[in-house]
């Protein structure tokens, strides 16, 4: 018997980074050699004094229920920290804290979308935004910004893009895939065009603002365009700079109406996001920064290698990205040579005959691409790159 399910969940589907890692996972059981470059998560462990952070709540049993929208003294430090980083000011009525970005964006878009509005997402993008705005029955439109432009959109795109039906705009710099990096004048040009558009609200996800080696500061768009800050929502975490994903904690700043709003479907979902993580999360935010600092480094170092490597193979072009712990890979000629008929089939064929995971370009929005994550040791990057060019290189070059 066919179990019903509802018209909803079948409009989306599961995200691809996970399948890939799982089904890496998987054949690593079954004793196979697969080295995976699919999750986007960090090899270094948290922190000690954020982890002590941790076991100590738990020792001073702090493991009960906390106010849905977190506790006090971590909204402070959130608020400190956009302060600090972001020249943003926010009260603690201004702050939600959720169980991971993830969920801070999911309550957005189903405290914002109505059936039938749309939501403005740059391609490539982080998968989950669309299918988030499918769940909450709104209707993602996608421009693509290609290599030619850094991957990133322009000013005309975003007006083009625009219809009576826009209620929500999300942007993501530095980008999970891309690693690209919007530029303060080119968050401006943008917010121009958002301006002249006051029903659109706004989401930025600055997930990966630490992780960043751009010529210029890290600007978020609310800084760029300080007119757009009562139809924004900023949003961030310590998933990505304090290895702390396991931690799930997501925080965001933004509109009172639009905070309580996002609290409201909290509320009725999971509630408070957890105790014990909360308080590690006031350690990452309150205590000294050099881990951030050093991490960084050495993903700059991992990024310099794999970008390197990438542009030596034959049919590959990649560009260096600004930040994240991503490598965007265009794969067109390697995939033609290799007679594959799409991404997926390229994949496919790397897992299989080099033991390398990679997520397709196309679960991005953005076919002929491979994601590949360095958020591993060198040496593995080294191993995974040997292995991906002795295909290439035996059957591209040949």
């Amino acid at each position: 018997m066919t179990v019903p399910v509802s018209r909803r969940v079948q409009r989306v589907k599961p995200s691809p980074t996970l399948a890939v890692t799982a089904r890496a996972a998987r054949l690593k059981a079954q004793g196979k050699d697969v080295i995976g470059l699919g999750a986007g998560e960090p090899d270094f462990d948290t922190p000690a004094p954020i982890a002590e952070a941790g076991m100590e709540a738990i020792r001073r049993g702090a493991t009960r229920y906390t106010h849905v929208e977190g506790i006090d003294e971590l909204k402070d430090a959130i608020a400190a920290k956009f302060e600090r980083d972001n020249g943003l000011r926010y009260e603690r009525s201004q702050i939600l804290v959720s169980s991971g970005a993830k969920q801070t964006l999911y309550n957005l878009c189903m405290a914002v979308l109505d059936p039938g509005d749309e939501a403005i997402i740059p391609a490539p993008y982080w998968v989950s935004y669309p299918d988030m705005v499918l769940l909450a029955d709104g209707l993602p439109v996608m421009p693509l910004a290609g290599m030619a432009q850094g991957y990133k959109i322009t000013p005309r795109q975003l007006a083009a893009a625009i219809t009576p039906k826009t209620r929500l705009f999300l942007l993501n710099s530095p980008c999970n895939p891309t690693g690209a990096v919007y530029t303060r004048a080119e968050l401006r040009g943008l917010g121009e065009v958002l301006l002249e558009h006051p029903r659109i609200l706004i989401g930025t996800d600055d997930m990966y603002e630490k992780i960043y080696w751009g010529a210029e500061p890290f600007t978020s768009l609310l800084t760029a365009v300080p007119e757009l800050y009562p139809r924004t929502v900023t949003i961030n975490g310590v998933s990505k700079a304090y290895a702390m994903t396991g931690w799930r904690i997501g925080y965001c700043g933004g509109p009172r109406e639009l905070i309580a709003a996002m609290s409201t479907i909290q509320g009725q979902s999971t509630s408070n996001a957890c105790s014990i993580s909360q308080r590690a999360a006031l350690a990452a935010l309150s205590g000294e920064q050099r881990c951030v600092a050093q991490m960084n480094a050495a993903f700059k170092e991992r990024r310099d290698f794999v970008v390197r490597a990438l542009n030596a193979l034959p049919g590959i072009s990649c560009l260096p990205g600004d930040g994240t712990f991503y490598a965007f890979a265009e794969v067109s000629r390697a995939m033609a040579a290799l007679h594959c008929r799409d991404d997926n089939e390229f994949a496919e064929l790397l897992l299989n005959e080099a033991g390398v995971a990679v997520v397709p370009g196309s679960g991005f929005g953005a076919p002929n691409h491979m994601r590949l994550s360095f958020a591993c040791s060198l040496e593995t990057l080294e191993k995974a790159l040997q292995r991906i060019a002795r295909i290439l290189l035996e059957r591209v070059a040949a």
